[in-house]
This record gives C-alpha cells, sequence and structure tokens, in this order.
C-alpha cells in the first residue's frame, strides 16, 4: 500500500473515494454478467448457423456432380460482391449486426443454361450468407471478449485492491488519530492537574 498522510483530511479522501468505488463497482459487475451471457448467445448463433451451413452443404452435394459436368461456371455468382451490417451497441460497445450478402446479378442464357442452374446458384448463395454471417458474428463475439477482459480486470481492480487499500487506509488513519484525542486528553489532564497543584500551593500561607 503507497504511503498514508495521518490527517482527518486524507481520511475524508479516503472515504469519499471508497464511496465512489462501492457506486461504480456493481454497474461493472452488471455489465460483466451482461458481456457474458451476450457472449453465450453469439456462441449459440455461431453454433445454429454451423449446423445450418452443415446442413446446406451436405444438400448441395447433390449438384456437386452436375456441376462437374456442366459448362456453366458459376464461381463468380456465388462470392458476394459486398457484405452489409449494422450495428447494435451492448453494455456500452458496439458490435456489427449482418443483415444480408450482396451478389452480383447471374446472367447466363436461359435457353442454353440447364433447368437447375437457378436452383443451384441459389442454394450457393445461402452458403456463402451463413459464412459471412457466421464471420460477422465472430468478430462481434471477439469485440465482446476483449471488452470482458478489461472489464472483468477493472472489477477485479476495485474488489481485490481499490477498496481493500481504502478500506485499510481508513482503519490506519481512525486508529492514528484516535490515539492522538486519547492522547491529546491525557496530556490536557496532566497539564489541569498540575495547575490545580501549583493553585493549591499557592493558595497556602
Amino acid at each position: 500500500m503507497p504511503d498514508i498522510r495521518l490527517t482527518k483530511g486524507e481520511l475524508k479522501k479516503r472515504r469519499d473515494a471508497l464511496k465512489q468505488y462501492n457506486r461504480y463497482l456493481p454497474t461493472l459487475q452488471l455489465k460483466k454478467q451482461q458481456l457474458q451471457m451476450e457472449i453465450l448467445r453469439a456462441n449459440a448463433s455461431m453454433e445454429e448457423r454451423r449446423r445450418q451451413e452443415s446442413a446446406a452443404v451436405h444438400d448441395a452435394q447433390a449438384w456437386s456432380g452436375l456441376l462437374s459436368d456442366s459448362s456453366v461456371r458459376l464461381t463468380q455468382w456465388l462470392t458476394p460482391s459486398g457484405v452489409i451490417s449494422g450495428s447494435r451497441n451492448i453494455a456500452g460497445v458496439d458490435i456489427p449486426v449482418f443483415q444480408k450478402a450482396e451478389f452480383v446479378m447471374a446472367e447466363y442464357d436461359l435457353f442454353l443454361t440447364p433447368l437447375w442452374v437457378d436452383a443451384a446458384i441459389e442454394a450457393l448463395r445461402a452458403i456463402a450468407s451463413l459464412r459471412a454471417e457466421m464471420r460477422i458474428l465472430e468478430e462481434g463475439a471477439a469485440i465482446l471478449k476483449r471488452e470482458l477482459r478489461t472489464t472483468t480486470q477493472r472489477v477485479n481492480l476495485f474488489e481485490k485492491v481499490k477498496i481493500p487499500e481504502a478500506e485499510e487506509a481508513i482503519r490506519v488513519i481512525k486508529i492514528y488519530i484516535g490515539d492522538q484525542m486519547a492522547n491529546a486528553v491525557g496530556r490536557s489532564k496532566m497539564a489541569k492537574k498540575k495547575i490545580e497543584a501549583f493553585e493549591m500551593a499557592a493558595a497556602k500561607p
């Protein structure tokens, strides 16, 4: 613990600091709980998207043979040209929220292209969109985890360092001031007795 000034002014300063720590700590603890809950939600959302992606990939395997035999090259129409996301504020932290993946318009000859191509493009784009959404979810979860680490460090600082230090400083200062007051009273009594003894001696003939 840093050196403590054993004064009434320091006592007030430490008491004010302790009140502030005790007022701020519950807010930090609540923020920590909110972040933990949101991380759990984000992890659950990512797990759900992984299941959806796995099922979509499994269903899309039906197209694999057709795609390999086809002269139509779909790759250029399956990679998102952009991903649109918004933001959401959670416990004072902005995280990205997936809205949609955009794709260039697929242009091909409807008469020369097999009928299954439309359905294949739609199915494969759905997989690409899920993967884009998972990347956004992972980015948001990473932001939340960083904020949780910072918030946890602050909670620990208050609980394990700042509050105990302030309480100990208050205890030490109060003991010192109490001792000083007791000593002052003792000295006052001794001085009073000496004065009384002097006055009695002076009053004798």
